[in-house]
């Protein structure tokens, strides 16, 4: 049986995946599939955003991760020959769909950032490269057609009234050679970039990690989330790696960013191109990142920074 399968690893990102998914199940008449493994609740949410096969993924081992799942998704690939496999874009999706395309001898297109159907009805998928100076077209010749679409790349559709489900419980996996040994949750200093209306970004423009304490106050103020450039994270580490915006961090889609000493390289800026009004503050006036802002600001971030939180603070009162 063909069809259009949807895999990512959170709920809201399998919602931005149904809806390029419904269409491509429209145009090649194929069915649209979901794999659960979360609530059972959400069903009713994913047939409201055109799903019509749910794969119900079994409860995992304690010492299991979703890896595990691998085998019993490759095995029913080669019974189900679905057309098209979408997954998310996180670390752990993009492994698990390289070991499943690696399985079923297909080819895989990773971060993902657009697609269409050509008259031969195969997929066309788009993705950066060169540090996001290009991109680069990739036509898959073998099935199922796989890609891996980073998170907000696509909006969620909006729900409809729901149609008729297939619900098909998958048995249980195998147990996986790899054991879960322990958690240690990673100690987050901002929620969810992706979901922020608002983004401060700090680069390497400033001097030293204190001085991370005038862009959280901006940002407070603001009501903003904190990001950065990956030398802060990955150089420095001033700040979590899952803060960093770019083409081999987090794409961001804020109403408005805005950037503190930062130069404004294209690998970058590949993570802030969707940003509605981008807002830019360094002393070079030749800065790239000026050259993709709305507004700019030639100045010292060290002198304009302290005044815009003096405006603010007035303001508010």
């Amino acid at each position: 049986m063909a069809g259009i399968w949807i895999f990512a690893e959170n709920h809201k990102h399998c919602l931005e995946l149904l809806n390029p998914g419904q269409k491509l199940a429209q145009k090649l008449g194929s069915p649209l599939a979901i794999f659960l493994w979360q609530d059972k609740e959400l069903i009713k949410d994913y047939v409201s955003h055109g799903a019509e096969q749910i794969f119900v993924l079994p409860p995992l081992a304690a010492d299991q991760t979703l890896e595990a799942y691998v085998p019993l998704i490759a095995d029913l690939a080669r019974r189900e020959q679905p057309d098209v496999f979408l997954l998310g874009s996180s670390l752990r999706c993009k492994e698990m769909a390289a070991r499943i395309a690696a399985s079923l001898n297909t080819g895989l297109c990773s971060d993902c950032i657009a697609f269409n159907l050509n008259d031969s009805k195969a997929l066309e998928m788009e993705r950066l490269i060169f540090g996001g100076a290009a991109i680069q077209k990739v036509i898959c010749v073998t099935s199922p057609q796989m890609a891996t679409i980073p998170a907000g790349t696509f909006e969620a559709g909006p729900a409809q009234s729901p149609g008729e489900v297939r619900i098909v419980e998958l048995a249980d996996p195998l147990p996986s050679v790899v054991k879960l040994i322990d958690k240690k949750s990673n100690a987050h200093q901002s929620a969810n970039l992706t979901e922020a209306r608002v983004v401060v970004c700090v680069g390497r423009g400033l001097e030293k990690e204190s001085d991370l304490g005038m862009a959280r106050e901006l940002a407070e103020l603001l009501g903003a989330e904190i990001g950065c450039t990956r030398p802060i994270s990955e150089e420095l580490h001033w700040l979590p790696e899952d803060t960093c915006i770019g083409l081999s961090g987090i794409k961001v889609k804020p109403e408005l960013y805005i950037g503190l000493g930062v130069s404004g390289q294209i690998q970058h800026i590949t993570g802030i191109r969707d940003a509605r009004i981008i807002f830019a503050i360094n002393n070079d006036e030749n800065a790239p990142i000026f050259d993709v802002s709305n507004y700019g600001m030639v100045g010292d971030v060290y002198k304009v920074v302290p005044q815009l939180i003096n405006e603010l603070k007035k303001t508010i009162k």
